[in-house]
């Protein structure tokens, strides 16, 4: 039985990394064709053809994150059926292969490219895009790292005062530039509002901040009401926002480590702020990776099917097609999670429960009815 194993491993494995290497190929380019435009304008001289190769092959890491389910699936489709085509499975079969050993033995493949596709999502994939997105900031003349058109918010509550943390992008030396702080009383009005140049987060949590100006709001006494500002060259502000949270805030939820989204998820939480957006992908840096083990059970029934000569062809083909309906459907169930507000667990879950249902439905009637 090791030898058949071996067999199945070899070649699922060998036809998943022609896979991923044609889809590589094919989105590196894509991105390197879209980095044209972009060598040699007079507002990046800097940007040249080698750091376009360079930013376009730090995009691979994220490309592989999301292709890897489907490219498990084209694969071991191909190479399930290419075996019942030549009948080689059939010998496998009266080798003593029966449907629930082959389904096991698929399964531990699968728990494999469950792994992988875990540690490239939660490791090797948010690194690389940090360092895509230095190589833009320092070539293509880019002073930050900007979030839409009002950079990122942040709120904090310090005993009866809360805090709204506004900062404008994250510049390459880590950095953050035009941070503004508004400060509330415990009946929600406006107290006071700092801004400043730039600040810097050191371990201990203490925001140091340049060419600061204090604008305090004393409206206690209607007939004496004012605004105080104060300017100074440094100032300090102790806060638990860390220099990760705002970088996370700062990042595409998409892009962010499971651990990562973990704690801002807690922090949302802790000050009242709605985390669904975040939740639901939390869940599905949980759920995506476990979409390998639903591709290799889709798989197993394609090597019981009876293919005529050229046959193959269409099977990889519809192989390809249920690949592409479940990125959509995965992608298609968080945004309608995140507008209906459903629960996130079952908003990241259901992409895969439904294909599993489908997978299992699929293997009993193909593989032990007939």
């Amino acid at each position: 039985m090791k030898t058949l194993r071996r067999l199945i491993y070899v070649e699922v494995l060998k036809s998943v990394g022609f896979v991923v290497i044609g889809f590589l190929c094919l989105f590196f380019f894509f991105d390197l064709v879209d980095e044209l435009q972009s060598i040699g304008r007079p507002e990046s001289p800097g940007y040249g053809t080698p750091q376009a190769l360079l930013y376009v092959a730090l995009l691979i890491p994220g490309h592989l994150y999301e292709l890897l389910p489907i490219a498990v699936l084209i694969g071991t489709i191909f190479v399930m059926s290419r075996l019942a085509q030549s009948s080689e499975y059939t010998i496998l079969r009266t080798s003593g292969l029966g449907p629930w050993r082959a389904l096991r033995t698929l399964l531990i493949l699968g728990l494999g490219f469950v792994l992988l596709t875990f540690a490239i999502g939660d490791y090797v994939s948010p690194v690389s895009e940090r360092m895509a997105q230095l190589v833009q900031t320092r070539f293509k003349g880019w002073s930050d790292a900007v979030l839409g058109n009002t950079g990122a918010w942040l709120k904090e509550r310090q005993g009866d005062k809360s805090f709204a943390v506004n900062v404008a992008s994250v510049a390459a030396d880590g950095s953050m530039n035009a941070p503004r702080i508004y400060e509330f009383d415990d009946r929600g009005f406006l107290v006071s509002l700092t801004t400043a140049k730039s600040a810097r987060i050191d371990s201990q949590g203490v925001w140091s901040m340049t060419d600061v100006e204090r604008q305090d709001y004393l409206t206690r006494s209607a007939d004496k009401a004012r605004i105080e500002t104060v300017r100074t060259p440094t100032a300090q502000w102790r806060s638990s926002l860390t220099s990760e949270m705002v970088a996370v805030a700062l990042v595409k939820p998409d892009r962010m480590s499971t651990a990562a989204l973990f704690n801002y998820v807690g922090h949302l939480d802790a000050n009242g702020q709605t985390a669904q957006r975040y939740e639901i992908e939390l869940w599905r840096k949980v759920f995506y990776p476990l979409s390998c083990l639903v591709m290799v059970v889709l798989a197993l029934p394609f090597a019981y099917l009876h293919f005529r000569q050229g046959g193959i062809t269409t099977y990889v083909f519809f192989g390809v097609m249920i690949g592409i309906s479940f990125f959509l459907l995965n992608n298609v169930f968080g945004y309608i999670g995140n507008l209906g507000n459903w629960p996130p667990i079952l908003t990241s879950a259901a992409p895969g429960l439904i294909y599993s249902v489908l997978s299992l439905g699929a293997f009993g009637w193909l593989v032990l009815r007939r």
